[in-house]
């Protein structure tokens, strides 16, 4: 039987369930003490409810909620601004956590939390892994780094938007194939991770760069680009080789268990 492994990014899913949660009691953009049990208690009920609708719509075999290290990643060390100036979890959801991975078991879908690893790395690892066995994987997540694995067996699901973000939208998106967003991004930076890029290569440019010459290497050995482009190019290449390190995903990730390991049950499914 062919496996279907679902793989939940799940600080992007519990984030905006909390989100949306929290929203009508916020005042002042804070949130009053006596009011934080009840939006803790809806986010966990709503998580719930969330991956419950996940497993009915998508009828996987397999699935696992891959959480972030609470040590620093990798890409802090090569880079300390990555993230900088993010909106921290609150202090009081990341104490939620275990319930929410209680609540997510209940379902009968397990949860890893790496020792220094963030979720996407893992997830990436995971979901080339199961992909070069043919099988099927669907990934959970709003996060556009997961784009770029999009291949035959790999595809992203939008829960919020209950839609599969596939080549048609990364075309109408950026411009771009999956296989060349990763270049896209390190000429343009990441605003979300505050990875800088090229500065003054926006995306148009960018993409135009790409569909011209193929690829980031390609355009780095060109002779015909633009005197002003390739001047930016040069005045920043130390940084878009940092960039396109920082935006790769690894897929070598140590994992500690195989597939036998996160198969649902039967009843859950």
């Amino acid at each position: 039987m062919t496996a279907h492994v679902v793989l939940i990014d799940a600080l992007n899913l519990i984030r905006r369930i909390y989100a949306v949660q929290e929203r009508p009691f916020l005042l002042n953009n804070e949130l009053a003490d006596n009011t934080k049990r009840q939006v803790l208690h809806n986010t966990r009920i709503a998580c719930g409810q969330a991956l419950s609708n996940i497993i009915t719509t998508l009828n996987p075999t397999h699935g696992v909620a891959v959480f972030d290290s609470e040590a620093p990643c990798w890409r802090y060390d090569l880079f300390p601004d990555y993230k900088k100036g993010r909106k921290k979890m609150p202090e009081h959801l990341a104490q939620e956590l275990s319930e929410i991975q209680d609540q997510f078991l209940q379902l009968g879908v397990d949860s890893i939390e790496p020792e220094e690893d963030e979720a996407d790395d893992v997830i990436a690892t995971l979901a080339i892994k199961v992909a070069l066995r043919n099988q099927r994987v669907t990934i959970i997540s709003t996060d556009k780094c997961f784009l770029s694995l999009l291949n035959e067996n790999i595809q992203v699901y939008d829960y919020f938007n209950r839609r599969f973000l596939d080549a048609n939208y990364i075309q109408e998106k950026f411009s771009v194939k999956s296989s060349q967003l990763v270049d896209l991004w390190s000429l343009t930076g990441d605003t979300t991770n505050k990875i800088p890029g090229v500065a003054g290569i926006g995306q148009i440019t960018a993409a135009e760069l790409i569909n011209t010459y193929g690829s980031l290497n390609a355009i780095l050995s060109a002779e015909k680009i633009k005197s002003s482009v390739k001047e930016k190019i040069d005045a920043g290449k130390e940084m878009l080789k940092l960039s396109h390190q920082l935006l790769t995903l690894k897929q070598n990730i140590p994992l500690g268990f195989n597939l036998k390991d996160i198969r649902l049950d039967a009843a859950s499914v």
